[in-house]
């Protein structure tokens, strides 16, 4: 698989839910990449569902819960899961939400927090950069752990 192909599949890979940022990082390591282009390339890959999910999961989720019983169930469960995640958010706010993204931990991350801020009917002018910065915080995390100290060398 020629260097490209990496790149882009650990871009790829930071816009899926559940592998999100973390899994993308622990990829590149995996396959030599170079961590600052990493770092950048699935931060940036990581941001770009955020807004599409906070601008329209909440529609979307009402479309299914009207559409058929089976659909109904995973949109509950999803509000569920962004309930049970935004007990911190509904705390601190902001900040809350910051804490929720940059903790690099399953059930944590991007996708849930823009669910949890869609939910809680945050702005996403607001929510946004609280995520970002979340992002960014994690992607640092997740880089000296995947790609070891040596980065800082």
């Amino acid at each position: 698989m020629n260097l490209f192909v990496k790149y882009l599949t650990a871009f790829g890979m930071s816009m899926v839910p559940v592998l999100e940022l973390r899994g993308s990082l622990i990829y590149a390591a995996a396959h030599g990449l170079n961590p600052a282009l990493s770092y950048i390339l699935c931060v940036v890959g990581n941001m770009i569902p955020v807004p599409f999910i906070i601008l329209f999961i909440r529609p979307i989720f009402d479309w299914m819960k009207k559409k058929a019983s089976w659909m109904r169930r995973i949109a509950e469960r999803m509000e569920k899961k962004a309930d049970s995640k935004s007990g911190a958010i509904r705390k601190y706010e902001m900040l809350g939400l910051f804490i929720l993204v940059a903790i690099p931990l399953p059930g944590t991350g991007a996708w849930t927090g823009s669910l949890a801020a869609a939910m809680l009917g945050m702005r996403l002018k607001h929510s946004f950069p609280m995520i970002l910065l979340g992002v960014m915080t994690a992607g640092a995390i997740m880089t000296l752990v995947s790609f070891g100290i040596k980065v800082l060398i």
